[in-house]
């Protein structure tokens, strides 16, 4: 008995080397695969290049995949815990 490589349930293999228990976890693994190297890629590509934040205009990390930068980037939580301050302040 061997465990699939991407959904970890046991199957029987006829295949000495065979790490998926079906075509379909197969295929799900494949496409992750691919979807991290288009990840690496595309950072790859970033190198060398300016990318400016849209708001402030400073430098973005080859690993931002945003147009703001993490300054500009505003939590919903952060907006609603700061509006909750300035109630109580104005009581």
């Amino acid at each position: 008995m061997k465990h699939c490589q991407w959904c970890d349930k046991q199957f029987n293999s006829e295949i000495s080397y065979q790490i998926y228990c079906s075509s379909d976890c197969r295929d799900l693994a494949t496409k992750e695969k691919i979807a991290a190297r288009y990840l690496v890629t595309r950072r790859q590509k970033r190198i060398g290049k300016q990318r400016l934040c849209k708001s402030c205009n400073k430098d973005l990390s080859i690993y931002n995949d945003d147009t703001l930068c993490a300054n500009c980037t505003v939590s919903p939580s952060s907006v609603v815990k700061a509006l909750k301050e300035i109630k109580d302040n104005l009581k």
